[in-house]
């Protein structure tokens, strides 16, 4: 049995989550104990396969002051260019663009039409940094995740899917260089 950190509260169901390496039980608070270690234990594979991703991110060296400098440096020069560009292909207009080092979002759509970008998306490939332009943009057509808009989504970037999948699996390790 993998050992877990059980938080139990007033909730319906079993959740599980891997956070630092830590695994995480979230259960009601009079589910029995073997049940709560059956769910784990059918959730292994998955669970493990967080662990890795974990370790993954610990191999990568803590991100200097001076690489972070130049990483918003670099952000200040491309991002606004592929806002510009993909602004027209949508056919939005946008306020601000602002860049930050964010620890939790890759950007951000306010419903002044200002949009923020996480300065790491320069450690991502450029095609990842235009989808997170694209998702932002398309919500100056969309402020919501509805089918409609992902559809804008995918009518500007056929393959977002695939590239969003690429933030997914290595996003947290690049906010982990950051924020050590």
């Amino acid at each position: 049995m993998m050992d877990y950190t059980l938080i139990r509260s007033i909730r319906k169901t079993i959740g599980l989550q891997v956070k630092d390496g830590k695994i995480i039980v979230r259960a009601p608070l009079f589910v029995a104990k073997r049940t709560i270690n059956a769910f784990v234990l059918k959730h292994e594979a998955w669970i493990k396969k967080q662990l890795a991703k974990c370790k993954a991110g610990e191999n990568l060296p803590a991100l200097t002051e001076q690489e972070k400098k130049a990483l918003a440096d670099q952000a200040h020069r491309v991002i606004p260019q592929r806002v510009a560009y993909y602004a027209r292909l949508i056919g939005v207009d946008y306020g601000r663009v602002t860049i930050r080092m964010q620890k939790t979002r890759w950007g951000s759509c306010s419903s002044k039409g200002n949009l923020n970008f996480n300065c790491l998306l320069m450690l991502a490939p450029p095609e990842v940094l235009d989808s997170v332009v694209v998702h932002e943009l398309c919500h100056r057509k969309h402020m919501n995740h509805s089918k409609a808009f992902y559809a804008e989504i995918e009518r500007v970037m056929p393959d977002y899917k695939t590239r969003h999948s690429w933030l997914k699996k290595n996003g947290a390790a690049l906010m982990r260089r950051a924020h050590q």
